[in-house]
């Protein structure tokens, strides 16, 4: 997959895909039903398949001291992406100047001038353009008057509830990374490098893997089994394990993070990057008399985690 992040000297062949465009924050059902109409598309005519989103999201433009919201940093949505086939990511610069555009502009600088987009598939809530003015249908017109196809994609529901990114925060709030998941069409993965810690882990006969989730939706503090995925280095390759996301209210007030513990594993994992994979919850945080309940507990959350991920 080619990643671009400005449409400054794309060359005639990263011109002309047929490309998704949206946000595809956790790159969830709905958006890959967007994908695959755009896929289909490509192979009509033998274009590239190419999605077009923006970095940073809007919404960390418009209101910066919101509450973290995203499901996926930008490392984590390029995986996902050339997980699916994708030959082309555009990461658009989401500036003052691409939201000043209205959506005619829009339309005509980004799609037709910028990207030379082929063909277009959007969500049926689609909205573009300064203020949002922009609608779905206001593409389809667009698309006739300056020559690119359009197609738009319906919005999908499971178990009665729209898929959504809204809803798959709110089971992630919840505590609920299956129902997330039936969502996203893939497990939860938080993603990054491995940073170092205060080795506690170590001490207690839990060496963990340490992961900031700034800038992210946090899921429900607490313990999780997990499905590891060391994703470059010497230790390359894919582990089962438990991990604490959270403050670790046993040692006082905390930079929130995940630490990972890999079973079965030796090595040092340090400057890695690792997808770690949310499966279950286990139990909220909790603060203990002393250490030795602190690992008593641990025993417990790691033999429950064991034997929930043997079942997958």
């Amino acid at each position: 997959m080619k990643t671009f992040t400005s449409w400054a000297g794309l060359t005639e062949a990263d011109r002309g895909a047929a490309a998704a465009i949206g946000n595809f924050d956790g790159v969830h059902i709905g958006h890959q039903a967007v994908i695959d109409i755009a896929r289909a598309e490509a192979a009509k005519t033998g274009a590239p398949l190419g999605i077009m989103t923006f970095e940073p999201h809007p919404r960390e433009v418009f209101a910066p001291s919101a509450p973290p919201f995203r499901l996926m940093n930008s490392e984590a949505k390029a995986h996902r992406l050339e997980k699916l086939g994708v030959d082309h990511l555009y990461q658009i610069p989401f500036n003052a100047d691409l939201s000043g555009l209205t959506p005619e502009g829009f339309a005509q600088e980004v799609i037709v001038d910028g990207l030379g987009l082929s063909h277009v598939v959007v969500g049926e809530d689609f909205c573009f353009g300064k203020g949002r003015a922009g609608t779905a249908q206001d593409l389809v017109a667009f698309g006739a008057k300056m020559g690119f196809d359009v197609t738009l994609s319906q919005l999908i529901e499971t178990a009665g509830q729209e898929v959504s990114s809204t809803n798959i925060r709110r089971a992630l709030a919840e505590g609920r990374p299956r129902d997330a998941a039936a969502m996203l069409g893939h497990w939860h993965r938080i993603e990054g490098p491995v940073e170092h810690g205060e080795k506690r882990g170590r001490e207690l006969g839990y060496p963990t893997a340490n992961m900031s989730i700034e800038g992210l939706h946090p899921p429900q503090f607490g313990v999780y089994a997990v499905l590891v995925d060391v994703l470059d280095g010497p230790h390359a390759g894919s582990y089962h394990g438990a991990a604490s996301l959270g403050v670790r209210p046993m040692f006082g007030e905390n930079r929130a993070n995940l630490e990972s513990f890999l079973f079965d594993f030796k090595g040092d994992l340090y400057g890695a990057h690792l997808s770690v994979a949310l499966v279950d919850y286990l139990r909220p945080e909790l603060k203990f008399d002393g250490l030795d309940a602190l690992i008593a507990q641990m025993d417990a959350d790691c033999d429950q985690a064991r034997n929930l991920l043997s079942a997958l």
